[in-house]
This record gives C-alpha cells, structure tokens and sequence, in this order.
C-alpha cells in the first residue's frame, strides 16, 4: 500500500488507439507536481529502456506496464516471473537525489507524471482504468487517481508489497502460503534456524576460546586494604558473589593457567570458602569440613543441591496393597506422580497433588507412609528375611520398622526400640495404622543392648547423626554444629555400633548381619566409626551392602587410612542422585564376642568399664562352722548343674552363646566353696562381694 491513502483526482485514461511510443512522445513533465511526487514517492524503480514496455507510475513510485494477460487485475505466475526478472529494484538508494534534473536522469528520461492528463473523465472510464482494462496492445491500463492534496493512491495494492528489508526480493514478498508449497516453506524456515543456530554456536565458541586464553586471568581475590574498609561491613551483593564462586572455580580446575600471578591455592580456596560462607549462610567451620569432601565443583554442586528441597516420595505399604493400584487411586484423585526409580519398587515420587498427601483415604487406611527416598536404603542392605529376629535400635518414627514388617510379610518378631518416650508414641501410630502384628516396642537406651535381649538375626542401626546431609530438610544446621558436636556425636555412635554388634547372633542359619547408617556425609561420623568397629571387634567383617547405585566410601580421607574393605560402604549425594545425603555400611558377625565387652562399651573409658564378672555369693564360713549344721551339708555335685544352668541361661540373656564358650574345670578351691565352671577369659574371685555402682562406675571390693 502506496504512502498515502487518499485518492487523487486523475484524468481519462489514455487513446486505446495510441501506440506505446506515441504515448511516451506525448508525455510532458511539470517539473513543480514532479518534484512533489518524487517527495512523495519511497521508492524509485529503474525503468526499462524505451521501446519495450510502456511505464505507468503507482503510490510508491514509478512502475512499468507490464504485457500480458491479466485476471482481476493481477499477472499470471510466468509473467509475473518475466516481470520481476526485468526490473531491479533500487529500494532507497536513490531517496537522497539532491535535485529533480538528477532523477529524471538516472531514470533514464522516461518518466512519465501521474498528472499528466488532468481532464476530468467519465465514471465509466475512471472505472475502466481502476478495473485494469487492456488496450489493442495488451498494456495494462493506467492506474487511475482520484482527487488528493498530497498523496497518490494504488489501485492494485497486491501488485507489490511491502518488504522490511533491503535483502528481500519481491520472490519473496510475494510467496504465499498454499498447501502445495507448505512443506517446501517449513524445510526452508528449519534450514535458516539451524544455520542461525549454528552461527551464535560457533560466536559462543569462539568466546569460550578468547576466555581461556593464557592472557585472560580473573581476578577475583581480595587486596588487603579491601578487606579493612567499609566495603567489607556492607551487605554482600549476590550476583557479585554468584560470578566470583564460578570465576574461582574455574581458576581452581586450570590454576596453572588461570591463576594470578604470585597467588597460590591455598588464597583461591580461603576466598572459595569465604564466598561460600556469605552466599549459602555457612559456618567456616562446617563449610570447610564439607568443601574437603570433594574437589571445588562438585563441592559448588553440593552446596547448590542442599538449597533445593528433595522430591516428595511416598513407601507404598505392600502389607495392604500394591504400587500399582495405589499409584491409579491417587492419580484419580488428581495426583500427579511417577516410580521413584528403578531401583525401587515401592517407591512413587509425587510433583504435585490436588490434595493433602497426609489426609487421603489412602494414607489413613494405611496404603502408604510419607517416607524420604534415602530411608529405603538402609533397610534394603539389611534385607531381613521371614521368620527372623530382627532389631531395630533407633525405630522412631516408625518408616525403617514397617520397611522391614513389609518384607517380612508380618512374620518372625521385630523389636522397635526408641530411647525418646515421645517419640515412641509416634512409633507406635504408624505401626498399628500401617497393619504390623509382629513388632513389640520398647522403650531402652540402645546401649543397654544386649543385656537388655541379644541374639538377633539382623540388627539395624540408623545412629543420631548431625544431619549434614540433610540440610535441605534443617538449613539450621549449617550455623548450629561445632567442633564439639562433631566430637560427642562420633564418640556416641560408636558405643551404640559395638551394642548392635554385641547384639547380633552370629550362629544364625541365615542372618548375623548388621547395618549401620547416618543421615550424615562427614568422615567423622561415618568411615571413622567403621573403622573403630573393625579394630574393636575382630569377629565382625564388612560385606556388600547389595545397592546398585552410590558413591563408594573413602579408603583414605585426609591423611588417614582406613581399610580396604571400606570401599563396600555407600555414600549417596544430594547432588548426585537427588536424594538426601547418606551413609549405608553393612557387617557380618563371624564369631562369638569377646566376654569382657560384651556390654559392648568403650573399654578405653573408666565411664563405660563394665565387665562381666561372676560373683560368688556363699558366706564366708570359718572351719569350725563348715561342719554340717541341722539342715545336713551341700551336695556340691547336684549343686554345680544348677550353677551351670543358671550361668548358661545368664549368657543368653547377654546375647552370648553358651556352646561357644570354653568352659574350664574348677579348681580344688573353687569346689571346696561350690564354685562351678567358669568360661574362658573370665577371672572370679571367691569371696568378692556383689558389684556396686555409684556414679556410673563399677566399683568391686575384694576382701582379703
């Protein structure tokens, strides 16, 4: 469509008589209404030489009559390609013409004005020209012009349109969309967007290359009078700390290239870790542990990973239904959900619900338990079996003992023990919710295990941890744990690991095993504590723990060396699997333990020294009143099968096996005092009185 769009007024169209030469001999120019039309005019075609097309002018500029047959007013295909082939379009090169006598020759001199014939015609013809008649030499008619000030008007505006750049042809602008050339319009279109592609591709490329050249280096430490100023105490900018985490990064992964000069990596680290501080909310102390655990990276993926929460996952309760049918009801209540993974079958992870996962007729029926995905891990390395003894030492709130229930199809017996009373009572909601019949729940510190009960198949120990891998859930620990904490927590772990251990019955036909796991990621609480159990108790080895995923545990972590075995651990990362951080290691008892820590304490310690000691308890008698009294004497012979009876029944209520135990004879002065056999290892006296404790201390008199 022309600039303008009022019509303006035009004359009668030309002698249908007259030739096309003489039609050009009898054009006269007005040099004022010229030069108005050129201002007039965006755009100037070049015509073509005389003598082979008749020129007529439109709204943006000067056009040549074309020869052929017309339908409507608009040229056939192969004409219109004839057409376009002849006339090249100067599209505003020629707008900067500083004069009317310059135009008129670049346009070779045939320029014909659109108010060369002013006479005022008939409707019949006005309408004849706007209607594109032909005259006897197959011209297209004049376009005609109706009145206006100052603009011209296009009476076929399809004949050219309009173009947003000087790069397209009117091949272009014309190209209609049809169903015939649809699939050859969308290929073309798929081609330039991939060579588009491939161009800001190879642009970011080559801006990868100017970056890691040896001349750029990022400087991204700090200068010392910075630190002193008033900058430092001013809130720190994010997107500053954002680009200078990435910029040491990359400075740590090439040092020897990128790194400044005079600068060491020791200074890079203590600016990572201090960034790290000020950007996640981290203690230096807590933030250095967790930077050591893995090279600069990942360690960034970490800290990252525990600023977005863990997917929502569901245990389905195979004691009351299947994953299947249970997935098909939430989902008709508009639950949107999917299998955790491969690796489990009772899992479903939930994106998004319409209800409350917590009070669906499914959930209060006891079809499922809210349970985290990394809380399958522990009870699938134990893998109890039917009809089996288990132990579950720390039970609350329940998720690991109804696992276990699950797998046992309700058979055998598990002991739920919880030394928080609180929290038992949650324990205990779940377990008569989700149908379990073969759990008995107890309220004990899992260090008076196994005098408590022993013997157990399979014992499981989810120890207190600090919860580093679990930061997601409790961002308060990132300010929270000290130095004193990561001291307390390991020494308590390993007294409950050496109770479990002592726990386990090592004669079982198809158990013996224990687990031990902490939502923790730290050294300290995890390969640390293996290892004090591999060195305290030689008859309990580390075995697969049967997960088909995670990151093997250290063999070696800063200097210290643990054992080879340590490998067959698991670690599992929230970066790395999108699970919360864990720690899964699996033992298995090969021998009875040793007598004199069966209590399974920390020997070292005076606290928790607290041997198994037989007292005997006959009086002290001088040899005139060791002759028979009324009641006649002692038959000592009779008198020892009930001692050993009682010693035996003792020695399983500890936990021990009484046929894995040396017996030794007594001694002539131990059967003149009814003194009965004594297993191997321990030392009685005769005569001692009974143990006495004051202040968590064993205290034994002998007398003399």
């Amino acid at each position: 469509m022309g600039v303008g769009r009022r019509m303006k007024k035009q004359g009668p169209p030309p002698d249908l008589g007259k030739s096309s030469a003489s039609k050009r001999n009898a054009a006269e120019f007005d040099e004022s209404k010229r030069g108005k039309k050129r201002k007039a005019s965006g755009e100037i075609k070049l015509q073509p030489i005389a003598g082979k097309s008749s020129i007529k002018s439109t709204n943006s500029g000067l056009r040549h009559s074309t020869k052929g047959t017309f339908t409507n007013g608009k040229p056939t295909q192969a004409q219109k390609g004839r057409h376009l082939a002849k006339e090249p379009i100067m599209s505003g090169a020629l707008q900067d013409v500083s004069s009317d006598d310059d135009a008129a020759d670049l346009l070779g001199g045939d320029v014909i004005d659109d108010d060369d014939n002013n006479d005022e015609g008939s409707p019949l013809d006005i309408d004849n020209g706007l209607a594109g008649s032909t005259n006897g030499d197959g011209l297209f008619a004049q376009d005609e012009f109706l009145e206006s000030g100052s603009s011209v008007y296009d009476s076929d505006p399809q004949q050219e349109k309009g173009r947003f750049s000087e790069d397209e042809d009117e091949s272009d602008a014309e190209e209609k969309l049809t169903a015939a050339n649809i699939a050859g319009l969308s290929r073309k279109l798929d081609l330039e967007q991939e060579e588009d592609a491939a161009e800001a591709q190879l642009e970011l490329e080559e801006a990868a290359l100017q970056t890691n050249i040896d001349g750029d280096r990022p400087k991204v430490l700090d200068d010392e009078f910075e630190d002193e100023g008033v900058g430092s105490r001013l809130a720190p900018d994010l997107q500053v700390l954002r680009s200078r985490l990435t910029d040491t990064i990359r400075v740590l992964d090439d040092f020897s290239k990128l790194a400044e000069v005079g600068r060491s990596r020791v200074e890079y680290t203590g600016q990572l870790l201090k960034d790290i501080c000020l950007y996640y909310g981290y203690s230096p102390y807590l933030a250095e542990k967790l930077f050591n655990l893995f090279p600069p990276r990942e360690a960034f993926a970490f800290f990252e990973a525990n600023e977005s929460a863990r997917p929502i996952v569901i245990r389905t309760n195979t004691l009351r239904t299947h994953r299947r049918e249970l997935a098909q009801s939430l989902i008709n209540r508009g639950v949107t959900l999917e299998p955790v993974g491969k690796w489990s079958k009772v899992g479903l992870q939930v994106f998004e619900s319409q209800v409350p996962l917590g009070a669906t007729p499914e959930y209060l029926a006891g079809h499922y338990i809210l349970q985290a995905a990394s809380s399958f891990l522990p009870v699938m390395a134990l893998a109890p079996q039917e009809h089996e003894r288990v132990l579950d030492m720390a039970a609350a709130p329940g998720g690991k003992t109804t696992h276990i229930a699950a797998l046992m199809k309700n058979t055998g017996s598990i002991f739920a023990n919880d030394s928080n009373k609180s929290r038992a009572k949650g324990l205990i909601g779940n377990i008569h919710r989700l149908g379990v019949k073969n759990a008995i729940v107890c309220n004990y510190d899992a260090k008076e295990f196994p005098r408590v009960i022993g013997g157990f198949d399979r014992v499981l120990l989810d120890a207190p941890c600090s919860g580093t891998g679990v930061i997601a859930k409790d961002p308060s620990v990132k300010t929270n744990k000290t130095e004193k904490d990561f001291m307390q927590l390991p020494h308590l772990q390993k007294q409950l690991l050496l109770c479990a251990i002592d726990s386990a019955d090592h004669t079982s036909k198809t158990g013996g095993y224990i687990v031990y796991s902490t939502c923790s990621v730290t050294v300290e609480e995890n390969e640390q504590v293996v290892q004090y159990a591999l060195t305290k108790r030689p008859n309990v080895k580390l075995v697969e723990t049967g997960l088909t995923f995670g990151v093997d545990g250290f063999v070696s972590y800063m200097g210290k060396q643990f054992d080879s075995k340590m490998k067959m651990t698991k670690r599992f990362y929230p970066h790395a699997y999108n699970v919360d951080g864990f720690f899964v290691s699996k033992f298995r008892k090969v021998a009875p333990s040793p007598e004199a820590k069966a209590r399974g304490g920390d020997p070292d310690t005076a606290s928790n020294r607290e041997d198994v000691v037989m007292v005997d308890r006959t009086p002290i008698t001088t040899e005139d009143e060791k002759e028979e009294g009324a009641f006649g004497g002692f038959d000592e012979s009779e008198d020892e099968k009930y001692i050993e009876k009682a010693k035996r029944n003792r020695l399983r209520r500890n936990g021990i096996n009484p046929r894995a135990v040396n017996w030794k004879k007594p001694t002539a002065g131990q059967a003149r005092s009814g003194g009965a056999a004594q297993p191997n290892g321990v030392d009685v006296q005769a005569g001692s009185r009974p143990i006495v404790r004051a202040a968590s201390t064993t205290v034994i008199q002998n007398l003399t």
